[in-house]
């Protein structure tokens, strides 16, 4: 994965020339899936896959109610009104949106931005209103503000509400167990592609909590740029709901060198993960996760998923405690030491320490499939078929 950061160098100018003339031919490429009856929704999810996703936000106001299948006429519908008196979830939501400003364009005017976050209140209390199935987390307006920016606040409600009912269904449970089981699947994705960072990970005890803002925000909580936040919202909405924990294992897995330089320590490794680069190689990035499904898609990891909750279970009660005291370093470092512990007692019985090990056919068995990557093409077409065959159980794509 590190590799990928000294790409071929080329002359600025063609690069430029280059990117121009795929860029008119892909938006004339949407602009043909658009204009077809029925609307070529294949064709869009591989648009929002591939390099530079759907381009402009003109644009993902025509795309991304097609690739959720909201239709057009809801611009037709009312506006309803929404209560905020006695509603259980207003003074949680307006702490929340107060504390957004980052996520507003910089220079924008105050006047303009307070209107803003009123609408992003009444959006997130419209889709709670409409559907009391669903419960408010925190970092579920860091995806609506998003969608508001892009596509204003009508398009916005519908669009949220689709999502919320089926790629962000899990975080909106009143408990946070699918949560959980969904980031079970980060390490056996780790586990593939690199054991040795994998089981430098393991052995640190630092668990999943450090990805736990980028599942449930889609990175929208943890990256400055918005350009680079719409452009995974393309890859995310094109996709399978279980992407985002791919593009996780890839940010993790790019990472390899700063990981198993670190101190194996919990608080080391947890602190070390959780700060995310924002000069990523988002494109690199995208194409890698898109690989990985195709080779590790998630009915061959669901198995080893299930079977790590326990430990995602004791590291959530973690971060429940370290988010109530805001010292998340000393809690971790406290685990550390209980977990030290009980392993050196532990360390004692020998057939403990024979099955620890994984052996060495199985480490040349993962490290061959680092070498089975695909072009983006063919990772693309083989999300997109995923994709679709996944969606009509939930009626969600036409």
């Amino acid at each position: 994965m590190r590799n990928s950061r000294s790409a071929g160098a080329s002359s600025p100018v063609n690069g430029k020339k280059d990117w121009d003339t795929r860029r008119k031919r892909k938006i004339a490429d949407i602009t043909q899936a658009l204009s077809v009856s029925p609307v070529d929704v294949a064709a869009l999810r591989r648009m929002a896959i591939s390099e530079g996703g759907l381009l402009t936000d003109e644009i993902r106001c025509q795309v991304w109610p097609r690739l959720l299948n909201v239709p057009s006429s809801i611009l037709d519908q009312e506006p309803e009104k929404v209560e905020r008196e006695n509603n259980k979830d207003y003074n949680q939501v307006l702490l929340d949106v107060q504390r957004s400003l980052r996520r507003f364009p910089p220079g924008m005017p105050d006047e303009q931005r307070e209107g803003l976050q009123e609408e992003l209140i009444d959006i997130i209390l419209l889709v709670l209103k409409r559907n009391p199935q669903l419960h408010y987390y925190q970092g579920y307006h860091d995806i609506v503000v998003t969608f508001l920016l892009v596509l204003g606040e009508r398009l916005a409600t519908a669009l949220v509400e689709k999502l919320s009912t089926h790629h962000l269904r899990d975080f909106m449970d009143p408990t946070m167990d699918n949560t959980k089981h969904i980031l079970n699947y980060l390490m056996p994705i780790i586990e593939r592609v690199n054991p040795e960072v994998h089981d430098f990970m393991q052995q640190a005890e630092v668990g999943t909590v450090f990805a736990l803002s980028w599942l449930i925000t889609w990175f929208g909580h943890v990256l400055s740029d918005f350009r680079h936040v719409v452009r995974l919202y393309d890859f995310f909405l094109a996709c399978h709901p279980l992407m985002p924990i791919y593009f996780a294992a890839v940010i993790v897995l790019y990472r390899e060198e700063e990981v198993l330089d670190c101190e194996c320590d919990m608080a080391m490794v947890h602190h070390l993960l959780s700060q995310i680069p924002q000069d990523l190689p988002y494109e690199t990035l995208i194409s890698r996760a898109g690989d990985l499904f195709v080779q590790f898609p998630p009915s061959e990891l669901a198995k080893e998923a299930a079977s790590h909750e326990s430990m995602a279970s004791s590291t959530f009660k973690d971060f429940d405690l370290a988010s109530t005291q805001q010292r998340p370093d000393s809690v971790l470092r406290r685990r550390r030491r209980q977990k030290q512990a009980a392993l050196e007692s532990a360390a004692a019985a020998s057939a403990s320490v024979a099955v620890a090990q994984p052996s060495a056919a199985r480490r040349f068995v993962r490290l061959a499939m680092m070498g089975l990557t695909v072009a983006l093409g063919a990772a693309a077409l083989a999300v997109v078929n995923t994709a679709l065959e996944w969606a009509p159980k939930l009626d969600l794509f036409p």
